[in-house]
Formats: C-alpha cells, structure tokens, sequence
C-alpha cells in the first residue's frame, strides 16, 4: 500500500491513537505526521492472504504470532516515533501483547511495487532495523516471483534474493520458508 494524504497539523502519538480506530482509513503516523494509506491491489492481496495463510500454519504449535496489515508496528528512531502498518510480522515476545500494535516483531514483511518500494528499501528498513528483537526484514515483490530477505547477523545485516516460482525463500529464522509457488498462488503478472 502506499500514502494518500498528509494531515498537515503535526498531532501527538496520543492523538494518533485515539483516532485511529475511528479513521476510515489506515493511517502511518511519521513522527507526528499523518498519512492516509491508499487501497491495495488485487496481487497484493493474494499474496498477502497466501502469506498469512503459510506463516500462520508454520508457527501454529509456536508460541510465535503472525499479525497481518491490520496490525500496527511502533518504532523508535533516535527519539521520533513511528508507527507503520507492515503487509505482515512475527511476534514472538509474550510481553508484547496488550495493544492494537506491536513494538519488538522478530520478521517483519512488505509487499512491494512501483510506488512503495523506494519507502520499504529506505524509510522502513531503516527504521525496522532500529527494533532490536528483529531478525529478518522480508520484501515480497508483487510484480514478479522474487523475495529479498535481509537477515540481522553478529556482523550486521546480510540481504539474501530468491527468484523463480520453483525457488524457496528461506528466512533463516523460526524455520520459515516460504515456497514462491505458493506465496504466488493465483497471481498473475504483467
């Protein structure tokens, strides 16, 4: 999904989250700006409904968690707060529950095109990373079969590419793996 309109009017986290669940639409809240999230497309909610459906299975005996994009993501950038809307996250921290949003996801997925790939690669990554329970940063590309799976190291992050509906895309976190053929079930590209 990618941003609509900007309230103009800077407004405090509390704000944001007192409107939010009255707002007719998803909103990202940029420290202290708003912006309205536009529709999705009809890829991009296939590959979200399979994406949901193969991680969710995967962690079913887990006491993991799969949120898909109703769930809000917080993050802290030195001391300006976000919060995103990801396509999809992994909770595993149980003291992170309580909330209409999550702050220490271990995997955190965006579904990209043309108008949101620039912001997931650059803003987002460079905020995801901040969360220190993150593991994996996946990007699922709606307009062909590839993933980009960046992968937090002890030397720092390590980005993985997968490509072609045979391939699977291994996170190398919680033993999700995640066959393209499957996470493209029923899409149909350009």
């Amino acid at each position: 999904m990618s941003a609509l309109a900007e309230v103009t009017q800077l407004i405090t986290v509390e704000e944001y989250l007192e409107t939010e669940e009255l707002a007719p639409r998803k909103r990202e809240y940029l420290g202290g700006f708003v912006y309205e999230m536009a529709g999705a497309s009809e890829s991009h909610n296939r590959i979200s409904s399979n994406l949901h459906r193969l991680v969710g299975n995967h962690l079913e005996a887990s006491p993991c968690e799969f949120f898909g994009a109703d769930m809000k993501l917080k993050a802290q950038v030195a001391a300006v707060t976000y919060f995103y809307y990801p396509d999809g996250m992994v909770s595993c921290d149980p003291t992170d529950q309580g909330k209409d949003y999550r702050e220490r996801p271990t995997v955190i997925f965006e579904i990209t095109s043309e108008s949101t790939r620039s912001i997931d690669e650059r803003e987002k990554f460079g905020a995801y990373r901040q969360l220190a329970s993150l593991e994996a940063y996946v990007r699922i590309e709606q307009l062909a079969p590839e993933v980009v799976i960046d992968r937090r190291t002890g030397t720092g992050w390590q980005r993985g590419h997968v490509t072609g509906l045979n391939s699977i895309a291994d996170l190398g976190v919680l033993g999700i793996k995640l066959g393209l053929k499957k996470l493209y079930q029923r899409v149909v590209f350009p």
